[in-house]
């Protein structure tokens, strides 16, 4: 085996097959990106099929199968469904990203109770339900790893993003809940917790005079994430390499929250 080759596939990802939900764009279509570039056989699952099938055209370079799947989270059936199309089409998955996520910006004395429950359908209850369907094939296999990705914002409250951060709080809960009942049939389960992150969807904001610098100023790291950054963690973990990592939330966000202390007055004290 070469040393390229070697390199390529230190992960031992090539051959599996992976289900992506939230894989038409932003973080998903990272986290699609780079398995393929590793060689694994990745199912794209999105309510946006026309998404995912223009991420399918791009990674066409890479080796492995691709398949697109349409799929709305927030129905049990499609998850259903959709499981079964990977397993007959693909083979059994060996792991699960759940990335689909939704955001409904409003107040918490403003929301509906209609934006309330899409936001929790999609970002909650969404991962518990592929969760269930995607297990199976691990179960069978005696072993499996989900990663679910969580949010700064699940322990640092984001105000006026309605259910986003009781949602993505629940998320860290409920992937520690799957560790538990679920470690015993070979299946792990973890968190990856982006922090500030520019996507397609956000470049815009990021544009802006000043948004950028004040916000990475905010960070350890000194600059804003980037989707691939949150792929590189997820690749860890959904390898062999992290095999006795279970039940953690792993925080990719440049070491925003260890700057809370450093950024308060503080009279007599100064930095560089």
């Amino acid at each position: 085996m070469s040393e390229s080759h070697q390199t390529h596939d230190w992960l031992g990802l090539a051959g599996r097959i992976f289900a992506v939900s939230g894989a038409a764009s932003g973080i998903g279509e990272a986290i699609a990106t780079a398995l393929a570039q590793q060689g694994a056989d990745v199912a794209l699952l999105d309510r946006n099929p026309e998404g995912c099938e223009a991420v399918k055209q791009r990674l066409a370079a890479y080796p492995g199968r691709r398949l697109v799947v349409a799929c709305d989270v927030s129905s049990e059936a499609q998850i259903k469904e959709a499981a079964l199309s990977v397993r007959e089409k693909l083979g059994p998955c060996s792991g699960l990203v759940n990335a689909a996520g939704i955001l409904r910006p409003a107040g918490l004395a403003d929301i509906s109770v209609e934006q309330w429950q899409a936001q929790l359908a999609v970002n909650l209850t969404g991962y518990l339900l592929c969760a269930r369907e995607f297990a199976h094939d691990m179960r069978q296999a005696g072993s499996g790893s989900i990663v679910h990705i969580g949010s700064i914002s699940g322990r640092i409250p984001q105000p006026w993003s309605g259910a986003y951060s009781p949602g993505k709080a629940a998320v860290g809960l409920l992937s520690q809940q799957i560790a538990v009942e679920w470690g015993t049939d070979g299946i792990r389960s973890n968190v990856v917790a982006p922090g500030m992150i520019e996507t397609a969807l956000t470049a815009d904001y990021y544009a802006q005079p000043g948004v950028r610098e004040s916000r990475e100023a905010f960070t350890a790291s000194q600059r804003i994430g980037k989707p691939e950054d949150i792929a590189n963690a997820v690749l860890f973990l959904l390898s062999d390499k992290s095999g006795y990592i279970n039940g953690a939330e792993l925080g990719v966000d440049g070491g925003l929250p260890t700057m809370l202390m450093g950024k308060l007055p503080r009279p007599g004290f100064s930095g560089k």
